[in-house]
């Protein structure tokens, strides 16, 4: 995830609000529903999700295991820490992520795609260096389990988003599915953000931008924190019962040239006594993947992407996504690839 800053006070509105079941009523709703989707973005850069079709106890078995995992001894969750990882998988301990160089006051554990890492050296892009098999907890096997079904619930989900996406725009609607079609590097990050104030909450996460192409954010119940900047200010966005929270990331700014742009969100950490779990979940191509740029009707304006010499934007996933890890992790990367530091 990539890094922007900012301070605003809090607006009063609210995120807009779509049924995803609305596709399946017939050409008039679905129609209406790839509107109000592109609406959405354009305009908020981040919705909610409802009638997504995501089993509800799937959705209460992935917390259940989060908090089995988050209750394991320190020793367990320290045995997969992400230091031991050149592919920046595994458990991070509380304070070991960075945001804008400042401390998130969570602790998580990220999980990829499963894959032999790739041979490294002269031809060979960087990024290729984030592809590799993760870190399982031994004391917990069926966190496995839970997280494939989770990614194949929710990839179903984010491919039927991208092909409303690209009909709304004007485009086939097939035509982001090949970038996703072989060895795309999604990443499922399992967080518990802990209570902390001393004596106002801190970071949970900063400010930032996502890297990728679009966020399915699964939050638990009942726990508020996340916050969407919007002209200026920022809006919270509470969990709604049942749905996902999603938002765009930068790569599909850059196939739309603009027209929708990646929202900068941050997370306000509990308040001693309380904690939150949170399971984003980012839908990505391969690593040396790309997104078709799409040729927008008339109709659409598009005023080209974000320009900030301190984030710059590129097209290719890898590329995009290891600037963000080598920013968030510098400890991960001075152990495993203290050349790309220099």
């Amino acid at each position: 995830m990539s890094q922007t800053s900012s301070t605003a006070p809090i607006s009063a509105l609210q995120l807009p609000v779509l049924d995803f079941s609305r596709l399946s009523a017939g050409e008039g709703e679905a129609a209406a529903f790839r509107r109000d989707l592109r609406e959405a973005t354009h305009d908020f850069g981040f919705f909610y999700l409802t009638g997504h079709g995501v089993p509800a106890e799937l959705m209460e078995r992935v917390i259940t295991t989060a908090r089995a995992f988050f209750d394991l001894p320190e020793a367990d969750k320290m045995a997969i820490e992400n230091l031991k990882s050149p592919h920046f998988r595994g458990y991070t301990r509380v304070g070991g992520e960075l945001t804008q160089g400042k401390v998130d006051w969570r602790e998580q554990i990220d999980i990829g795609p499963e894959r032999d890492a790739l041979p490294t050296g002269p031809g060979v892009a960087d990024y290729f260096r984030l592809e590799g098999p993760n870190q399982w907890p031994t004391a917990l096997p069926e966190l496995r389990d839970v997280v494939n079904t989770w990614h194949d619930e929710l990839t179903s989900v984010a491919l039927r988003l991208m092909q409303a996406w690209a009909l709304s725009l004007g485009a086939d609607e097939h035509v982001f599915d090949a970038a996703f079609a072989e060895r795309s590097s999604t990443l499922i990050k399992i967080v518990r953000y802990p209570g902390k104030s001393d004596p106002t909450p801190v970071q949970g996460v900063g400010a930032h931008k996502d890297s990728g192409v679009l966020t399915l954010l699964f939050v638990e119940p009942g726990k508020e924190g996340l916050q969407v900047e919007k002209d200026g200010e920022w809006i919270d966005a509470p969990p709604l019962d049942g749905a996902f929270v999603v938002n765009i990331g930068e790569l599909l700014e850059v196939a739309t040239d603009g027209y929708l742009k990646a929202t900068v969100h941050r997370v306000i950490s509990p308040r001693v006594g309380d904690d939150r779990i949170s399971i984003p979940f980012f839908y990505s191509p391969a690593l040396d993947g790309t997104i078709p740029v799409l040729t927008l009707p008339d109709s659409l304006e598009a005023p080209g992407i974000t320009l900030d010499p301190e984030n710059p934007i590129f097209g290719t996933y890898g590329e995009n996504v290891l600037k963000s890890r080598l920013r968030a992790h510098p400890d991960v990367a001075a152990i495993h690839h203290p050349d790309l530091l220099r």
